[in-house]
């Protein structure tokens, strides 16, 4: 779905699975610092929307969820998780409920799968589930803007900001009072920087929450079943995870950023040694300079000195080993 924003002057678009928004608007650090202010505003319309209603949504929801939500507070913004029998990670929601209505935004294009997964589990629970991608566009708010959300519009405001189900016939004109816009890119640098994990780019198909510092966060450990807690459960008392995410930074004289997959290794290795893991995101600071997250054995040493690719790499630990 191609935003219409992708009309304002200097927009260039994205591409892969966050095609069809802005990646930026022509002045990538101006953007960022901006965000970082707290304002502008970030168009993430391609995400898909999903809604649960009816009376029973959230007891529903909390049989499946990796998130306590029973007794979510109205308007009291969450992260859950979907999992695969084996406890890796399939799905992962951004969600809020404001007292009638569960709103979920997830990544761009995975909606149908999480709808089809829902309905093959109502059985006789009284709810409703949609797909309302159509309908309503995602708009993220960034951590101390004052802009103000518009009446009725559902709203999930976290420490990072607020997100906005605003109604996509809405987008344009919410962009003209509100701006400037600040492209993806922006958004990604400062997602980054806070080490956040994104499914699909911090995530494969073995993933499990552990490795990626999402206990407690998007994962409830005092909580009934759902699909995949013996394997959380496990790993949390007995284990430990085969992985774990860092965050990186990268030598500056580089000229090209290592992308997505590069090999991480031990420098004193070189590019020879065992590879110890991959880039997962990496990115341009408009402080930090360049860094990345990426996935590496559990096993690294902490104070490793590490190249990805060729170049060099210091680690910060975001999930303790």
């Amino acid at each position: 779905m191609k935003s219409p924003l992708l009309s304002l002057p200097g927009a260039v678009p994205a591409e892969g699975v966050d095609e069809g928004v802005a990646a930026h608007y022509g002045e990538l650090f101006r953007e960022q610092r901006a965000l970082a202010d707290g304002t502008g505003f970030v168009d993430l319309s391609h995400r898909g929307v999903v809604t649960v209603t009816g009376s029973d949504r959230l007891s529903w929801l909390h049989l499946l969820l990796t998130q306590h939500v029973s007794e979510l507070p109205a308007n009291q913004a969450t992260e859950a998780l979907i999992l695969s029998a084996n406890g890796h990670i399939e799905h992962h929601l951004a969600l809020v409920d404001d007292g009638e209505t569960v709103w979920a935004h997830v990544e761009p294009g995975t909606q149908d799968a999480l709808i089809a997964y829902l309905e093959s589990m109502k059985f006789f629970y009284r709810v409703e589930v949609a797909d309302r991608t159509d309908e309503f566009a995602v708009v993220h708010l960034p951590a101390g803007s004052i802009a103000p959300a518009p009446e009725g519009v559902a709203v999930r405001e976290t420490a990072h900001g607020r997100d906005l189900f605003l109604p996509r016939a809405d987008l344009e004109a919410y962009a003209a009072d509100n701006g400037p816009a600040a492209g993806l890119l922006a958004y990604e640098a400062l997602r980054v920087e806070a080490h956040r994990p994104r499914l699909g780019f911090e995530t494969d198909h073995r993933t499990i929450p552990h490795e990626l510092g999402w206990i407690g966060t998007a994962v409830h450990l005092q909580k009934g079943c759902y699909r995949g807690q013996e394997t959380v459960a496990r790993v949390q008392n007995l284990g430990k995870p085969p992985r774990r995410l860092v965050f990186l930074h990268l030598d500056g004289s580089e000229v090209h950023l290592p992308v997505a997959g590069t090999p991480v290794h031990l420098a004193s290795e070189g590019t020879e040694g065992r590879k110890l893991g991959f880039i997962t995101t990496s990115v341009r600071h408009h402080e930090l300079g360049p860094i990345a997250l990426a996935l590496v054995k559990r096993n690294v040493p902490v104070d490793a000195e590490l190249i990805a690719g060729d170049t060099a790499a210091a680690q910060e630990v975001v999930v303790e080993p």
